[in-house]
C-alpha cells in the first residue's frame, strides 16, 4: 500500500513502546493519529500531551468520527497483543478499513530508506539507542525508532527535517530496533544490520531454540547485496548470507571490533575500542555496565564501517545518557542505590547483575524480580533461578501474565523452590510496600519488563520520603 494515500493512523494498542513511536512518526509527518489502548500509562498521556487522541474503552463510538467515515483513506496498525474477539479490530475488518501490523508499517517505512537494523534476544535497545545517538549528532539520521526511552532525547522517536536533509551531503539512514517477536523484524530489508545474540525466546511463538536460529539466520537472509552485517563473536547463524560483508565484535576479545584495556572509574567504564586496524583510545561511556560496553563496541562498528570520525564516535558515547529502565539508576545517597532495570530473560538478567556486581563490589544486592509471561518462566524457570543466584536477598513477585493467559501449576514459585540463597521471600505487592520499611541494604533493583516499572516509581517516592539505611 502506498502510506501517502492514507490521511488517518489509528492505532490499536498505541501504549506499546513500538507502537507508540509509530504514532509519534505519523503525527510529525502531518497525519492524524489516534489509538485505543487498555490501561492509560505515562507514555500514553505524553503522547496525549502531544496531541494524539487516546480512548482507553473497546467502545466504536468512541474512535474519532473522521477516522470511520472512508476506509480508504484510513490505516489501521495492530499490535499482536490485541485480542481476535477485540470489538473494533472485528469492526475495522467487517468494514474493509486497510489493517496492518506494526511490523509491517515499519516495513513500508523503511523500504525507501538504507536501513539499519538491530537485532538480537538481548542488548539491542540499548544498542539502537545508542547508534541512532552516534548518529544522529553526525547528522545521519532520517528516521530512528528504538524499543525504550532514550534519556538524552525523552522519546523513542526520532525525525529530521526534511529542510535539514537537503543540506547534508552524509548518507541519512533510518535506525530501527529489529524486534524477533512474531518474526517482527523479517519485514526489513537493511543495508546493515547487527546480531547481538540468538538466546532461545518467545518459544510461545517459536516453539525450539532451532527455530529462534532459523529466523535470525532468514534476517540475516534480508540484507541488502553487498551490505554489512555485525555479528556478536558468539551467535552463529544456520546459515550465513551470500554477498555481504561479514564483521564479528566481542568484549576483550580479538576479532574485527573489540575493547580492551577496560578499567573501571567509579560507577563508569573507559576503554579502547580496536577497530579493524585502528584504535579509538580511552573511551569513556555515559551510562554504567560491562554489558553496554560490548554493546558500544558493535555500535562503534556501525559507525566506523560508515564513515563516523572516530574522535565523533568518542564523543556520542561519552555524552549518551542511556535508556530508560536499561541500569536506570533512579535514586543516590550515601547508603542506597536504587536501579531499575528491564531485564526479562535468564542472560539478560545475569549481564546486568554481572555488571551490577563488578561495580559494587562487597555491597549487599537485593533484587525484586517480576517474572515475565508464564510460558517463559515455565520454559526458563531453573536459567532464571540460577542468574537470581547472583543476588544477596531476591524478592519475587508474581508473574505478570501480559498477552497470556494462565498456564496451570506455572507460578513464581517454580522459579523461587530453585533458587538457592537463603535470603528469599515471594510478596504480593502490597506486601513489598510493607517489607521496604524494614528492608536494610546498600543496592536496591527493580527487575522486569512488566508493569514492576509502577513498583519502581513508588519505591522513589518511598525512598524519597523516609531513607533505608544500612
Amino acid at each position: 500500500m502506498n502510506i501517502n494515500s492514507v490521511y488517518n493512523i489509528y492505532f490499536l494498542g498505541i501504549g506499546g513502546i513500538g507502537m507508540s513511536a509509530l504514532a509519534r512518526y505519523f503525527k510529525s509527518i502531518g497525519k492524524n493519529v489516534a489509538g485505543y489502548d487498555l490501561t492509560q500509562t505515562s507514555l500514553t498521556s505524553q503522547l496525549q500531551s502531544e496531541g494524539i487522541e487516546i480512548h482507553y474503552e473497546d467502545k466504536i463510538e468512541q474512535i474519532p468520527l473522521n477516522f470511520l467515515e472512508n476506509p480508504t483513506v484510513t490505516l489501521v496498525v495492530l499490535t499482536p497483543a490485541i485480542p481476535k474477539e477485540h470489538t473494533e479490530l472485528n469492526f475495522f475488518k467487517n468494514n474493509n478499513f486497510q489493517i496492518l501490523k506494526r511490523a509491517q508499517v515499519l516495513g513500508l517505512i523503511s523500504s525507501n530508506l538504507p536501513t539499519i537494523a538491530i537485532a538480537g534476544t538481548h542488548g539491542k535497545t540499548t544498542t539502537t539507542t545508542l547508534s541512532a545517538h552516534t548518529l544522529w549528532l553526525n547528522k545521519m539520521v532520517s528516521c530512528a525508532f528504538f524499543g525504550g526511552i532514550s534519556k538524552n532525547y525523552d522519546t523513542n522517536m526520532l525525525l529530521s527535517e526534511k529542510s535539514e536533509n537537503q543540506h547534508v551531503k552524509n548518507q541519512k539512514y533510518f535506525v530501527v530496533e529489529a524486534d524477533e517477536f512474531d518474526r517482527s523484524f523479517l519485514t526489513l530489508n537493511p543495508e546493515i544490520a547487527v546480531i547481538t545474540s540468538t538466546d532461545a525466546d518467545h518459544l510461545d511463538i517459536y516453539g525450539d531454540k532451532k527455530s529462534v536460529l532459523e529466523a535470525f539466520s532468514d534476517f540475516a537472509q534480508k540484507i541488502k547485496k553487498n551490505g554489512k552485517l555485525i555479528l556478536h563473536k558468539n551467535v552463529s547463524l544456520l546459515k550465513e548470507p551470500e554477498d555481504v560483508e561479514i564483521y564479528r565484535y566481542s568484549l576483550d576479545e580479538k576479532c574485527d571490533f573489540y575493547a580492551k584495556n577496560i578499567r573501571l572509574n567509579n560507577e563508569f567504564y573507559t576503554y579502547d575500542i580496536v577497530c579493524k586496524n585502528e584504535t579509538i583510545e580511552n573511551v569513556t561511556l555515559g551510562i554504567p555496565g560491562l554489558v553496554n560496553v560490548l554493546n558500544s563496541v558493535a555500535v562503534a562498528a556501525i559507525a566506523f564501517l560508515i564513515g563516523v570520525e572516530k574522535e565523533e564516535i568518542k564523543s556520542a558515547f561519552k555524552s549518551f545518557e542511556g535508556v530508560k529502565r536499561r541500569f536506570d539508576i533512579r535514586y543516590r545517597t550515601e547508603d542506597l542505590i536504587f536501579i531499575d532495570d528491564y531485564a526479562h530473560h535468564p542472560e539478560e538478567l545475569k549481564a546486568f547483575l554481572n555488571s551490577v556486581r563488578q561495580i559494587y563490589k562487597d555491597k549487599k544486592i537485593t533484587g525484586i524480580f517480576q517474572p515475565h509471561l508464564f510460558s517463559r518462566t515455565r520454559d526458563f524457570a531453573e536459567e532464571f533461578a540460577k542468574s537470581l543466584n547472583l543476588l544477596d536477598e531476591l524478592i519475587l513477585l508474581d508473574i505478570y501474565p501480559a498477552r497470556e493467559k494462565p498456564i496451570e501449576n506455572v507460578t513464581s514459585k517454580i522459579i523461587f523452590d530453585k533458587v538457592e540463597i537463603v535470603n528469599k521471600l515471594i510478596l504480593s505487592k502490597v506486601e513489598l510496600e510493607k517489607k521496604l520499611d524494614s528492608l536494610k541494604t546498600d543496592i536496591l533493583l527493580t527487575i522486569g519488563a512488566g508493569d514492576i516499572d509502577k513498583e519502581a516509581d513508588r519505591i522513589v517516592k518511598i525512598l524519597s520520603e523516609k531513607k533505608i539505611s544500612q
